[in-house]
């Protein structure tokens, strides 16, 4: 969304705000003794679950609400929502992801600050501040995330293959170069051909949070997107030494053709199959090892797989992301008294009581799984996705971390994955602009992402130099990088001073 459209959306949103103030008894629904109306947006999640399903009938019950849910389809999701806004044609509840034009709607009043609220909510205020202030605008929060592990960076790899060379998970960009070479040139699958790679990339490889550049740089020191000096000025990861020293690995690897030579065009679907059909060794993802697991049990007969944690010479180091899929807002134009805000506010609390915990996340027990022992099994997985998957993705919940009486029976290669997600959380490196306000980033941000993204490719597939990419980095800056990074450092000082 254009900034022009991005004002013409907070101004309509003002005026119906100052119109529901001047009528605001007949806005909201009368609180009573009966299940209380509330209507909530959120974005769909595979195929949408039929609103009679015993899993949300128990939700309702629980909660004593009379609850209906409208799925948006997720790739017209903010276009949507950004309609719904202008329009005034708001739920009592809503999943609003953190974009500039959301922060614009917060700013503008739209919807609740809920700052001075949530210590009276004993399960919401018993979460990590971090969360929180991963989705506040200006040290002030608006909503309850949608919570997600901070650090999901890990390594997968075939063990089977390190094995053959030698190797142990890497650590220094070295390792990775002798990996990636001895997976590509060691003819690993014993078929005589050279047909595998030892890292494959997609044309993502350096865009957003599960960008493999950024990680793989973080762990050798680099910052998280943005440095900041000892002068408190701010500075792109892309001027870090160490990121650059990941730019000339990946060059190298690409001029001598140990990694896919169609990487900036080949769509991460793509990858996936490589990976799954036994064609590739190394991969920095959130963790799926599992489930490629699964596929080369059916395809390559003794792949084995394992994880282990994104770590440099200076141990483990993982780029710290947001910790959330979105967050739920209540609108101030459809939920004008506090009485009513108590009463959602009351809704999202419950979903942290441990019967609702294991409801969101496993279903209903008897239909959707059952308890072994210590543990719970998914008794149909494709049930679990079409039925309970759209709610465990929904509804803020934070799984086997709160409240969880009953872990899931996974499989060991899962569950230690798993584990290396939640210790990475003492080991993250936060990106120190997250929340911070740049209004060239809003206006031109997507622009000047292109321009050090392609440069970075060019570089990477030698159509430019050393020089050349330093040029790119100058004409980045000059473009409107510079302007960035001194907005952020003054947004930074503003919220120090409050």
């Amino acid at each position: 969304m254009n900034k022009r459209w991005a004002g013409k959306v907070v101004s309509a949103l003002l005026a119906v705000s100052i119109l529901s103030a001047c009528g605001a008894g007949d806005q909201g629904a009368e609180l009573g003794d009966g299940p209380y109306p509330l209507t909530l947006v959120v974005n769909q999640v595979g195929e949408i679950p039929n609103p009679t399903n015993p899993l949300e009938e128990k939700l309702r019950e629980f909660t004593q609400t009379d609850l209906r849910i409208q799925w948006i389809p997720h790739s017209a999701y903010d276009e949507k929502v950004n309609v719904m806004v202008a329009s005034n044609e708001l739920p009592k509840l809503i999943k609003l992801n953190y974009t500039p034009t959301t922060i614009n709607s917060l700013e503008a009043g739209l919807f609740w600050d809920i700052t001075d609220h949530l210590p009276k909510y004993e399960h919401l205020s018993a979460q990590p501040q971090a969360y929180y202030d991963n989705i506040s605008v200006d040290g002030r929060v608006y909503g309850v995330p949608l919570f997600r592990d901070m650090g999901r960076a890990i390594v997968s790899y075939r063990k089977d293959w390190l094995d053959q060379g030698g190797f142990e998970a890497p650590v220094t960009l070295e390792d990775w170069y002798e990996i990636i070479k001895f997976s590509t040139e060691g003819d690993p699958d014993g078929n005589g051909k050279r047909d595998t790679y030892g890292m494959m990339l997609d044309k993502g490889y350096n865009q957003g949070t599960a960008s493999t550049i950024t990680r793989l740089a973080v762990s050798q020191g680099a910052p998280n997107k943005w440095g900041m000096d000892g002068d408190g000025n701010f500075y792109p990861e892309f001027e870090h030494e160490t990121f650059f020293e990941v730019m000339k690995l990946l060059r190298r690897l690409y001029e001598e053709r140990l990694i896919n030579q169609d990487f900036a065009v080949v769509d991460s679907s793509e990858l996936n199959k490589a990976y799954e059909s036994g064609r590739a060794n190394l991969r920095i993802s959130g963790g799926n090892a599992q489930s490629v697991q699964t596929k080369l049990d059916k395809v390559v007969p003794g792949a084995v797989m394992d994880v282990a944690p994104l770590q440099g010479p200076d141990g483990i180091r993982v780029p710290g992301e947001s910790g959330n899929t979105g967050f739920l807002a209540i609108p101030t134009s459809k939920v004008t008294s506090e009485e009513e805000l108590d009463r959602i506010l009351t809704f999202i609390n419950q979903l942290f009581e441990p019967e609702m915990v294991n409801l969101i996340n496993k279903g209903v027990e008897g239909i959707h799984y059952q308890v072994e022992g210590e543990h719970t099994v998914i008794i149909d997985r494709d049930k679990d996705a079409q039925e309970v998957k759209p709610y465990r993705d929904t509804f803020p919940q934070r799984g086997e971390h709160y409240n969880m009486e009953r872990k899931p029976k996974e499989g060991e290669l899962f569950n230690k994955n798993k584990q290396i997600v939640y210790g990475n959380e003492q080991h993250i490196v936060p990106n120190p602009v997250l929340t911070l306000r740049s209004q060239t980033f809003v206006e031109r941000g997507g622009e000047l992402e292109q321009l050090i993204t392609d440069a970075q490719t060019k570089f990477i597939m030698g159509n430019i130099d050393e020089a050349g990419w330093r040029a790119q980095v100058q004409h980045w800056r000059d473009s409107g990088g510079d302007a960035m990074a001194a907005e952020y450092k003054a947004s930074y000082e503003a919220l120090g001073k409050k």
